[in-house]
């Protein structure tokens, strides 16, 4: 099966780690984050893999090689010249899809969710995406219905929301965990540009195609401030 592992970030979070090598080549107990996404995809079946490339490509390139030659199937979707959000980057790279559901998975994530049982809620749903959600800190929420389908969006801080039904339906406030599974259908909605999956499930809110899976088992993390990768490290030396 084929996944999109989006890798073309700046990591300006790391600060001074990133200054010098791109994010996904940062080192957890001795594999790079990159390698760590390739590892997890392929363990759950997700084998022929794109990466996006930005920031200090020709690093990661080096790293993809260097998977390669351990035996993984990795491609290299280039956005050197414009980096396109993952949306963008998403459309860019729809030639390596097939007509099968797909991964896109966040290379700065690191969990041990389930992709198999998000596959096949995803294909028991009959959905055009199909988004890993579960309850956790933070600001930015997606806004769900009883049934876990997509109806907004909302950020806490700010007050601003997006709404895509009757705000009194009683909607769930839930943390998105940058993991979902794609119908290739999904090509027929976008479009060039830089923007969002999220901008995009948004305006596709209305036709309760987008569904979510949430899961708050287990563990998640998201590999964006020095401290976050110091608990990753811990965490998983751990285990």
């Amino acid at each position: 099966m084929k996944a999109m592992i989006m890798s073309a970030g700046l990591g300006t979070r790391l600060g001074e780690i990133t200054q010098s090598i791109p994010k996904v080549l940062v080192d957890i107990n001795g594999k790079t984050l990159l390698q760590h996404a390739v590892e997890f995809c392929c363990t759950h079946g997700f084998d022929d893999i794109i990466v996006n490339v930005h920031y200090k490509a020709d690093l990661v390139e080096d790293e993809i090689r260097r998977l390669i030659g351990l035996g993984f199937r990795i491609s290299v979707s280039d956005e050197r010249d414009l980096l396109l959000e993952n949306g963008g980057g998403l459309y860019k790279a729809k030639d390596f899809f097939d007509k099968n559901p797909f991964l896109v998975y966040n290379a700065d994530i690191v969990t041990d969710l389930d992709l198999s049982s998000l596959l096949k809620y995803h294909l028991e749903k009959n959905a055009l995406a199909t988004l890993a959600v579960r309850h956790r800190p933070g600001s930015r929420f997606l806004l769900i219905d009883k049934d876990g389908i997509l109806r907004g969006w909302r950020n806490v801080d700010t007050g601003e929301e997006i709404l895509k039904t009757d705000p009194q339906t009683g909607l769930i406030e839930i943390g998105f965990s940058s993991i979902q599974i794609i119908d290739p259908e999904i090509f027929r909605y976008m479009r060039e540009g830089i923007y969002t999956v999220v901008d995009l499930y948004l305006e596709l809110a209305a036709t309760g195609k987008i569904f979510t899976m949430r899961e708050d088992e287990g563990y998640w993390f998201n590999v964006g401030t020095p401290e976050e990768l110091e608990k990753v490290r811990a965490f998983l030396s751990k285990s």
